[in-house]
């Protein structure tokens, strides 16, 4: 079957530059597949005409446009749903979920209801459920569909149930048995008073709902200085600035973005304590969705303490050189907002640090500033500081990333040319591009997306578009499944982003990389003018763990990460090894071609518009 009838004629824009993760309102809190419905499902359904756009009922409002086309996708299939059709029919029907009552909403903000509320059958207009309007939240800017409340029993962080090893931890996932959350962590309790007691942060990221932001912080807190750092303009940063009117402590940063298609897709928190100073890097927006039903991962650093009066700018420096690498990250953002806090973190010492920091800034570097940021930094750091291994060749590299930008006509543009020769570096002595090892890629197939937590609306955190897919199929034999039986997240897509390098037997790590940044060039970097010149187009940042920085030969893959130890000593990668190659029938997820052969956990089909 040839490409363009597999996937059809679909016309929609979309950017080349897909690392870009806007905002995705999750589903109603059914998180479970109901089996009755896909066993008395058909398998023949009437494929819906393209032309036949649904009906939107002029008396709900839609949300206002926030994020890429296929956030906006998810967040339509969402609050309108496509059903499975049970029998054949001229034309597949939206159906919309009907909730006369609403949501049945703690008037806490702070105590989640003991269960998710169940949707009830239509009732009489007489009904006294109706009463609970009243406790309505207000209107989130992502549409109605957007709130949800966790299990009880969801926020039990326990410090001593946490591994300081590594300080790496997954967030916690609403759905999946309760041992695959335990050491894991949610947005609550990371701003809790169990971390410190706070005085002032700063947000960077992508994506934010202010709104739900706030209510993040525990209520002594909640009124505490945040800065947000953003890259929104035009009118998406007016929408950003309305949503923080009724907030008086919160004030703006915005990143200067000088080139085509780049973004702000940093992801990182400065929490400042009264008994000192955190630095958290993560992978998810600072929205509702990204804490609910995904694969996400952070690193917490130590609490660093301040420093002696007086102490110079390089005490208080770590054998990584984070300190340094953090503060020059902080002054390329050439942001006043910043400054307090660039002599703030001066003050306070990072000694206790053993990651590095990667970071990708916006501009076109030569000469030594080359190997400042993207993937000649991870180069550098990788030649610096790990040891050639016998049989390096058959150590092969593993991506794991959840958008794909475009990588040329084929594979020696960008991936097995430049960023193959810096994934493939352990030492000095590699000198090139290792073409004998293997890149391993994991990407999510269309069937993972459908039998996720979410369904189908998990794919608009995958942005691949069909207009970059068709561009580069040579690309897809790379891929492998998500598959993440060992943390219990097989069924929450990933919106985390790992590379790595793994011994043959995938029993040891060379390296490990958590980080923002997908596989695109705008995020890692690509190389201009004879290779003399390195081009970034986004806000990156991650963090890289060298067994070197902590007395180790390498990483041992820890077998058992749930529930977490204190006394664990391997490391936890957060999905199954090696990973496995896609059969003959997987595709990869591509967000804006429908899918209406098969249900999804919530038995809707997937219809973009």
């Amino acid at each position: 079957m040839s490409q363009e009838s597999q996937h059809g004629k679909w016309t929609l824009s979309d950017s080349d530059e897909d690392n870009v993760i806007p905002p995705t309102p999750p589903k109603k809190p059914n998180v479970k597949p109901d089996p009755e419905r896909r066993a008395n499902a058909v398998i023949t359904v009437t494929k819906p005409k393209p032309k036949s756009e649904p009906f939107i009922k002029s008396e709900e409002k839609a949300a206002p446009q926030m994020g890429s086309e296929a956030r906006q996708a998810a967040h339509l299939n969402q609050s309108n749903p496509v059903k499975y059709e049970n029998s054949s029919s001229p034309a597949v029907k939206r159906k919309r979920e009907t909730d006369e009552g609403g949501w049945n909403l703690s008037s806490s903000d702070d105590e989640a209801p003991s269960s998710a509320p169940k949707v009830k059958p239509r009732q009489s207009r007489s009904s006294p459920q109706k009463k609970k309007i009243e406790n309505k939240r207000p209107p989130s800017p992502h549409g109605p569909a957007y709130y949800k409340e966790e299990p009880s029993g969801f926020f039990e962080a326990n410090l001593s149930a946490m591994s300081d090893t590594y300080r790496f931890y997954l967030n916690k996932v609403t759905g999946i048995e309760k041992k695959y959350n335990t050491g894991a962590l949610h947005i609550k309790e990371i701003l809790s008073p169990m971390f410190g007691t706070l005085k002032e942060s700063v947000q960077f990221n992508y994506c934010f709902d202010i709104p739900w932001m706030v209510k993040q912080y525990p209520p002594e807190f909640r009124d505490k200085p945040v800065t947000i750092v953003h890259g929104e303009k035009r009118e998406s940063k007016a929408r950003l600035i309305q949503q923080a009117q009724p907030y008086s402590h919160i004030r703006f940063c915005q990143a200067k973005l000088d080139i085509a298609f780049g973004t702000h897709h940093t992801k990182m928190m400065l929490l400042w304590y009264e008994e000192g100073f955190r630095v958290i890097i993560l992978t998810s927006n600072m929205i509702q969705a990204d804490w609910y039903q995904k694969t996400q991962g952070l690193w917490m650093s130590p609490m660093y303490p301040r420093l002696p009066e007086g102490s110079p700018e390089t005490a208080g420096e770590s054998r990584t050189h984070f300190k340094r690498d953090l503060l020059e990250y902080l002054r390329a953002y050439r942001a006043p907002e910043l400054a307090e806090w660039i002599e703030r973190i001066k003050e306070h010492n990072l000694s206790e640090t053993r990651i590095y920091l990667i970071g990708s800034t916006p501009g076109r570097f030569q000469g030594p500033d080359m190997e400042k940021w993207g993937h000649l930094k991870l180069r550098k750091l990788l030649s610096e500081h790990t040891c050639p291994v016998q049989n390096a060749e058959q150590w092969p590299v593993i991506g794991q990333f959840s958008s794909i930008g475009s990588m040329g006509l084929d594979k020696t543009k960008w991936l097995a040319a430049e960023f193959q020769r810096t994934l493939t570096t352990l030492g000095k002595a590699s000198s090139s591009s290792s073409p004998g090892t293997s890149v391993l890629l994991v990407y999510p197939s269309v069937d993972n997306v459908r039998t996720s937590l979410e369904g189908y609306p998990a794919g608009g955190s995958l942005p691949y578009s069909i207009q970059t897919a068709q561009k580069q199929l040579w690309l897809h034999s790379y891929f492998h499944r998500w598959k993440a039986e060992v943390s219990g997240r097989s069924s929450a897509m990933p919106h985390i982003k790992t590379y790595m390098r793994a011994s043959p037997d995938f029993s040891q790590l060379a390296w490990f990389l958590v980080t923002s940044a997908n596989l695109s060039k705008a995020a890692w970097g690509a190389l201009e003018k004879n290779n003399t010149q390195m081009m970034i187009r986004s806000y990156e940042l991650g963090v890289l763990y060298l067994p070197s920085a902590f007395d180790m030969s390498s990483f041992l893959v820890e077998k058992n990460i749930f529930p977490v130890s204190s006394s664990s000593t391997g490391f936890p990668v957060p999905f199954d090894l090696p990973p496995q190659h896609y059969t003959s029938k997987d595709q990869p997820w591509i967000w804006n071609i429908p899918y209406t052969q098969a249900p999804d956990t919530h038995g809707n089909i997937w219809v973009p518009s």
